[in-house]
Parts: structure tokens; sequence; C-alpha cells
């Protein structure tokens, strides 16, 4: 069956059964995998699987396997991606609220900031942190900030979160050495360097429109600030009425964020420039600078704090931590059966579906390579992914004499077309949406609008600094 038919029918069943008939979007989502996999034949799990670039007996398994083996699969690949990660998160980010942390910081933001620029301080650090970090890492450390923020003015809490979209989703796709970008460099002969600075400039001006259009957004919009499975408006405003003497200090709030983020980049770093430091220094963040041991040393030091705080207080910790396993345990089964669909809708094939027909577009370079990523980000919901596909379908134009200008655009512009348009079959839309407290069409609105934007944003950036900056 055709993969953009498949395609088409598990957007309507994931869909409708999650905003018509108000199903679980565990159930949704594995409705629609199952369909869309029931219904996928053996020619493209053929054609998917020879894509993978596996060998002749790897092949013979896949092809051998049922489709609820499939699933499983594929839902296991998710968990063990993000399972940890959400679940120390879910700690760290419990343990911030209840020990009055966020709210310390939040009272530092406003007394540097004030209350009416803090959208902005939450864009640009949510932006420099995801340089050398996952936007979901960035994701897990901010909420609780936004949340804290929130309940002073409760209007701001949506802008708050579509500030730290707006930023850190963007540093992802564009700033190396996260996986994307670093690839598209690596394959299109660019310096990780000059791959940075594009990056980053193009990522800055992307960000501020998507802050535009959250402001713009925002006051057309009345969502409230809502009770999550961990934490309770109520909770929020016990903390918001504390004495600043009860709270935690300055310093001590900001470890639990600062650990991951130095021990994260000092990873980053030494494994880049590995003759620079001594051995032990790159085997040091080796050891401890992998997401889930740093984000796991962050969590013991948010418990720490919060055991101090509370004075030991046993069952308060127990209370807290009871929560943070709770939330995260509904949040890991959601966000791995939207991995499941993803890896079911990529198995139809859908990807080299696209690239057959990529030929038949008669459009500029640039634009054309941002429409594949995108079309190829919307129908599997990886903009890892996305990017690593359509870099491949584009290298043979990776000329300067072809292009007319220097590679390092091409880069960019595939990075802006993996924003576009993230829905259910994408892990980062139901990290969002569920600890946000968004509904699902307030997470569209506020979430996968708001990519699609900044995207488009990039490619217009980018095919201006063609003709000021082509840099042959």
């Amino acid at each position: 069956m055709n993969p953009l038919f498949l395609l088409l029918l598990g957007l309507l069943i994931v869909l409708g059964g999650i905003l018509l008939f108000r199903l679980h979007p565990v159930l949704a989502l594995l409705l629609g995998a199952v369909v869309v996999g029931g219904l996928t034949g053996e020619v493209q799990l053929r054609a998917y699987a020879q894509s993978q670039d596996w060998s002749a007996i790897q092949i013979d398994g896949f092809l051998d396997q049922t489709l609820g083996k499939r699933i499983t699969l594929a839902f296991g690949r998710t968990c063990e991606k993000i399972g940890l990660l959400i679940l120390m998160a879910s700690i760290i980010g419990k343990c911030l609220l209840e020990s009055g942390a966020a709210e310390r910081i939040v009272r530092s933001i406003v007394g540097v900031f004030g209350e009416r620029r803090s959208p902005l301080a939450f864009t640009l650090s949510s932006f420099v942190l995801a340089i050398p970090m996952f936007f979901d890492t960035v994701f897990y450390l901010m909420i609780p900030l936004a949340r804290a923020m929130g309940v002073r003015r409760e209007k701001m809490y949506p802008l708050l979160i579509m500030a730290i979209v707006a930023g850190g989703t963007i540093a992802h796709s564009l700033v190396p050495p996260t996986p994307g970008p670093l690839f598209a460099a690596d394959a299109l002969g660019v310096s990780i360097g000059l791959m940075l600075i594009v990056g980053i400039v193009v990522g800055l001006v992307a960000s501020v429109t998507g802050l535009g259009y959250a402001y713009w957004l925002n006051k057309r919009q009345d969502i409230p600030l809502r009770d999550t499975s961990d934490t309770s408006v109520a909770d929020l405003r016990v903390w918001l009425e504390k004495d600043r003497k009860e709270l935690p200090s300055f310093l001590l709030a900001h470890v639990p964020i600062a650990l991951p983020v130095v021990l994260i980049a000092g990873h980053t770093i030494t494994n880049e420039f590995p003759d620079v430091f001594p051995n032990y220094i790159v085997d040091l963040f080796a050891a401890v600078g992998e997401p889930v041991m740093a984000l796991l040393i962050a969590g013991l030091a948010a418990l720490l704090l919060l055991a101090r705080q509370s004075k030991f207080d046993k069952k308060r910790i127990q209370n807290a931590l009871q929560g943070a396993v709770q939330s995260a345990g509904v949040i890991i089964l959601i966000t791995a059966c939207g991995g499941a669909f993803g890896a079911i809708l990529q198995q139809t094939a859908i990807s080299e579906e696209l690239a057959s027909l990529a030929p038949n577009f008669q459009l500029a370079i640039l634009p054309l390579a941002w429409l594949i990523t995108a079309v190829i980000r919307t129908a599997q919901g990886s903009a890892t992914v996305s990017i690593i596909t359509a870099v491949g379908m584009m290298a043979a134009f990776n000329d300067p004499a072809v292009l007319g200008f220097h590679p390092v655009y091409l880069a960019v512009a595939i990075g802006c077309g993996s924003k576009p348009f993230p829905w259910m079959n994408d892990s980062g839309f139901w990290i969002v949406c569920k600890m946000s407290g968004f509904t699902e069409g307030e997470t569209i609105r506020n979430f996968s609008v708001l990519l699609t934007l900044m995207g488009l944003t990039g490619l217009i950036v980018t095919m201006i600094l063609t003709q000021v900056f082509p840099m042959l």
C-alpha cells in the first residue's frame, strides 16, 4: 500500500482518536501503529530495511518479525533513549519545586530581568543550554522554573513554555555538537566552527521570531496553570508565600541545574578536543558527562537539597519521590508509544517514497532542501532522522560552484527544515504536552505551530545570508 496513504491514515487515526473521540494518547498511538503496521506490505518493509544498510541476514530477520514484535521493539528503543532521562528529570523537577530552589531561582530572574522580561530570559537561557544538551533535557530543567513563575502571573505561563521551546528547539537543530547539525556539517564538508557561528546567527533570529509569535498568541488564548501528576498549583502557591530565609541559597538552588550543564558540556568539549586535555580529565567527563549519568548526579544533588531544606523529613522526601516516579511513568508510556508509532511509519518506507518524489520539485536548492526535510520530519517524527535523510539526498548539490554560496547554508537550511510540523508521532510533542499540563490541541498551537514558524523564518534568513555573505 502506498506509504503516503498510510501516513494520512495514521494521522487521521491518532488525531481523530485523541481530539474527537477523547481516547487516551497511549491507546490512540497504539491503534495507529497497529493499523498502519498491519497495512504495510513486505515490499515497503524490505525497502525500509535495505535503506538501513543492513546485511541480508538482518533484513531477513526483520521481515520475519511479527507486527507485535516490531511495535514492541520500537517501544523499547524509545524507552532506552528517554526513559531514564525522563525519570531523573522528573525527580530533579520535583525536588527543585519542593525544596524551594525553583522559587529561589525565579526570584533571582525577576530581580535581574523583571517579570515582564522573564520570557526573553527563558528564551536565551534555553538557547544556550541546548547547545551542549538535547532539547528534551533542557525542557526538563526549565519546566519547574516556568511553573514557579507561572503561579505569580498565570497568564504568562503559556508564554514561558513557548519561550523555552523557542530557544531550545532551534539550537538543537542548528548548533553543533547536537547530532543533527554535527552530522550535516560533517557530511557536507562544513567546519564545526563555521556551522556553530551561522547556526547561532540564524537560530537567534528564528528564536526572536518564535518569541514574537508567543507574545501574539498568548494575548489570544487563556490557558490556566493546571495541576500535573506530581505538583499541584496549591503547592506552588505555598512556596510563593515563603519567606526568603526559608528558601535555599542562590548557589545551592542552582546546583541541580548547573551540574548537568557543566558535566555534559565538559564531555562534549573534551570529546571534541581530546588532545588539549589530560587523559584523566577526558576519561572523567566520559564517565560522568553522558546525559543519563549527568542527570543522575544532578538528581542526587537535588534530593540532598530537598533533604536539607526539609530537615531530613523522611515522609516528605518519600512523597516527593513517589510523585515524581508516578509522573515520569505516565510520560514515559505516552512518549514511548509515540516513538513506536513513529517507527512504524518509518517502516512504511515513507522516507524512500519522498526521496523518489524529490526530483519532480522544480524549486531552488535551499527551499527544496527545506521542504524535503520538513516533509520527512512531519512524516516520521524525528528531527535528527529528517536531517540525516535530507543530507543524504542533497549531498549531490554540495559544491559551491553549483550552489553559488558556501555549503554551510545548505546544512542550516536542512536544519531549519527539521522544525515543521511536530505532532503526535514526535516524542518531544508529548513531553511538552504532559509536563506543561497542556491539552493536545493547546500543544499544537503553542508548540507545533511555533516550530513551523521558526523553521520558515530560519529558511528566509538563510537565503538572505547567501546573498549578503555567500562566502565563496
